[in-house]
Parts: structure tokens; C-alpha cells; sequence
């Protein structure tokens, strides 16, 4: 796989934070960031593994939206068993795409005779069809929440019966001590991984007016309100869980 670097963004003092955006500097560094950052970050990524196992239908269309760097799309191919199947991954950064693109090369030279193919657009865009399986993880907190709803519609409208969406999210709470607590713990978390009290202040301004997180009960409601027959809360790890709902 390509190289990545240690994520040292917010290390020193910075004058002018802009928000946060998904550039070819976040890009170098965003394996060790998420790992860093989002505890159970590995969970969900091989669990979708398990998900592709029994969810993905012959001959249809697998889609990870915002699929960043691959984990995955990758994760997702290197279980589907069923035949004439393709995964398509879908990301508004072209650094993103770019680098994705080498990873699944790089997982090419190992055998997996599943198509891959890469799109850079707007999720919102993004052609849904013929879908048993799609991964929305850690993205939808990224569209404005008058958006959600359509997004999760037209996924729901391109999926085939039967078909599920895993929908992971970082969260939040109507309960002001639930959300402290929760909030305390994830900075503890990402303290044991090393980072700073700077950096992680310095993060957090610039990500807190592009990352506007729902409850959970936000979330399960508006799954609801898109068409999906079943909405089921697989994994929490403090203020972030991960979703599947089935049509």
C-alpha cells in the first residue's frame, strides 16, 4: 500500500484555523488520523467485511460513499462471494480518489478478480443502482442536515429488496452529561494515542462547523422516514456508532 505519514496537522500553534477539508495534506496523513481519532475505527471498517458476506446479491452494485482511501470498499471486495458482482466508490476529494486508486491497485496484485471503479463527485450525485450493499461511514455528518434525508432516500431508491445500508456516524446527545462524559472520553481516547491538548483543540474548531453530528434517535428516525423497513444499532463506542438498516 502507498506510504502514509503520522498526523501532526495540529501539533504546533496556528494563528488563522480554517475549517476543515479533506486536501492532499490531510490525505498523507489520514490512516494514522482515523485511527487516532475515531475509536472502533478498525471494528466497522472489517465488520463490513461480514456485512458484504451475507448481504451482497449476484450480479449487483456494491457503493461506498465517501470512500476516502478504500478500507472500505477493500474490505467490503475482499468478502463478496456472490458472482457478477462490482464495487463503486464515490468521493468528492480527487486527492482522496487519487490515493484510493493506488490502494486498490495495490490490492490487485493479490488476486481479487471483483471490478472496482472510482468515481470523484458529490455523494448527493452519486448514480444508486441495483445495490445490495452500500457503506456510508463517517460522511452524512458532513452534509448539511437538510440534505440528510434525500441522501438516505435516493440510497434507500437504488437499493434492491433486501438490500442493507451501514450508516456510521460520530454522535451526539440531548442528555448535556451524557454529552460531556462521552465528549471527555473521546479526548481521553485520542490523549492515549498521543495527541495534545493543542491539537486537539486546534482540530476541533476546525471541524465543529463542517461535522454537525444527529442523535441517535435523529438518525434511526430519519432511516425510517427514507423507506427502510428495519433500522438496527450494531456498535457504540462513545460518541460513535455504526447503523444497518435493511429495505
Amino acid at each position: 500500500m502507498p506510504t502514509s505519514g503520522k498526523d501532526q496537522l495540529f501539533q504546533q500553534q496556528q494563528t488563522h484555523l480554517v475549517d476543515f477539508a479533506f486536501d492532499e495534506l490531510v490525505v498523507n496523513v489520514f490512516p494514522d488520523m482515523i485511527r487516532r481519532s475515531v475509536p472502533g475505527y478498525e471494528t466497522v471498517i472489517s465488520m463490513l467485511g461480514v456485512f458484504a458476506g451475507r448481504y451482497v446479491q449476484p450480479h449487483s452494485s456494491v457503493y461506498d460513499l465517501g470512500c476516502s482511501l478504500g478500507a472500505s470498499t477493500l474490505a467490503m471486495r475482499r468478502h463478496i462471494t456472490a458472482e457478477g458482482c462490482r464495487v463503486v466508490g464515490v468521493d468528492n476529494s480527487s486527492a482522496m480518489i487519487q490515493r484510493c486508486q493506488e490502494n486498490v491497485n495495490q490490492a490487485d496484485k493479490h488476486g481479487c478478480d471483483v471490478p472496482v471503479s472510482l468515481v470523484c463527485a458529490d455523494i448527493q450525485q452519486a448514480d444508486i443502482q441495483n445495490a445490495s450493499l452500500v457503506a456510508l461511514n463517517f460522511t452524512l455528518q458532513f452534509l448539511s442536515p437538510d440534505e440528510r434525508l434525500a441522501m438516505l432516500t435516493s440510497i434507500y431508491q437504488g437499493l434492491l429488496p433486501g438490500g442493507a445500508l451501514v450508516l456510521s456516524e460520530k454522535i451526539c446527545f440531548d442528555d448535556t452529561n451524557k454529552q460531556e462524559m462521552f465528549t471527555d472520553l473521546h479526548h481521553d481516547f485520542k490523549r492515549a494515542n498521543g495527541y495534545s491538548d493543542l491539537e486537539i483543540s486546534q482540530k476541533r474548531q476546525t471541524i465543529e462547523n463542517v461535522l454537525i453530528p444527529d442523535t441517535l434517535e435523529q438518525h434511526k428516525e430519519r432511516l425510517m422516514n427514507a423507506g427502510f423497513s428495519s433500522v438496527h444499532c450494531w456498535f457504540q463506542c462513545f460518541n460513535f456508532i455504526s447503523l444497518y438498516a435493511i429495505k
